[in-house]
């Protein structure tokens, strides 16, 4: 709501982003668009995913989400995911 009234220069002194991104609703931000983008990545490479294998790979953490965009440029077949989400755990 800030960004409404207030410009970006003056919102960015009052909420430093080292402070920001510790918050948990920066983190939920970031793991939210991270998920949307590995799952159209996901989606163009093969098609549609199963939900169990999707709600898997929505419940990452942002960090894991990154990882899996680079991980996924070796994957050749949906098995190669199932087999890196079991790594994750």
């Amino acid at each position: 709501m800030a960004g409404l009234r207030f410009e970006k220069d003056l919102i960015r002194q009052l909420l430093r982003e080292d402070i920001m991104k510790d918050s948990v609703i920066y983190q939920d931000i970031v793991q939210k668009e991270a998920f949307k983008l590995i799952s159209r990545q996901l989606k163009r490479r093969f098609g549609d995913i199963n939900t169990p294998l999707l709600e898997r790979v929505r419940n990452l953490s942002a960090e894991q989400l990154e990882e899996l965009g680079e991980a996924l440029l070796d994957f050749s077949e949906v098995a190669d995911l199932e087999v890196w989400l079991n790594q994750q755990n």
